[in-house]
């Protein structure tokens, strides 16, 4: 696991000049400070924006589909519990003491025959008006903690009575074939914009 974890580093440290060109190519009303120390990674912010003219600051986690290189998938895996020494553990999305405003959701990640990246895309989610949508559908942190019991050991897609799986999302548990034993809430790109809580920057 521990090589895994130093191999999606490195991507992540690889991948960041290309998404800085993108942040100063189309967020010019806002100045950026990226952070690599674990401590404020742990509080799930890998960069701060600043807007230039009012100075208001945005906390930004980036997450990146680097398991998909050269890939394109429509959809985005929000962590809601995982698994550590045999004990559940609450995943990011729905975690307190994550301090994210946006989520900088990094999709379509291409490389070159040099292993260099070349381009990808980058869709703005607002951490808040996501969970809010959730919650107006009843899924809320309390409720996927009782779907997540109920189903436990289970693997594989598991579908949602407030969410089509086809057009907006489903739960996934990774029970069989990753060590943490993840339980994602996967949801479309598309829906996300369509709702009004992410919007596509490039």
């Amino acid at each position: 696991m521990k090589s895994k974890f130093k191999a999606d580093l490195s991507k992540e440290q690889h991948l960041a000049p290309l998404l800085n060109l993108y942040y100063q190519k189309h967020l010019k009303r806002y100045s950026f400070q990226r952070f690599v120390d674990l401590e404020q990674q742990l509080l799930g912010i890998d960069l701060i924006l600043t807007n230039k003219k009012d100075g208001a600051t945005y906390f930004v986690d980036e997450k990146a589909q680097l398991d998909y290189i050269n890939e394109s998938l429509p959809t985005f895996a929000f962590e809601l519990f995982y698994s550590k020494k045999g004990i559940q553990k609450e995943g990011w999305l729905f975690d307190v003491s994550k301090k994210t405003h946006f989520y900088a959701l990094v999709t379509s990640i291409f490389s070159d025959e040099k292993n260099l990246f070349t381009s990808c895309n980058i869709t703005f989610v607002n951490r808040e008006k996501l969970i809010q949508h959730l919650t107006g559908l009843g899924l809320h942190q309390e409720r996927f903690q009782e779907i997540a019991t109920k189903h436990n050991g289970h693997h594989g897609k598991l579908g949602l009575e407030k969410l089509h799986p086809w057009h907006e999302g489903y739960l996934f548990f990774s029970t069989q074939n990753k060590a943490e034993q993840p339980v994602n809430l996967i949801l479309k790109l598309d829906y996300l914009i369509a709702i009004g809580v992410a919007k596509r920057l490039v």
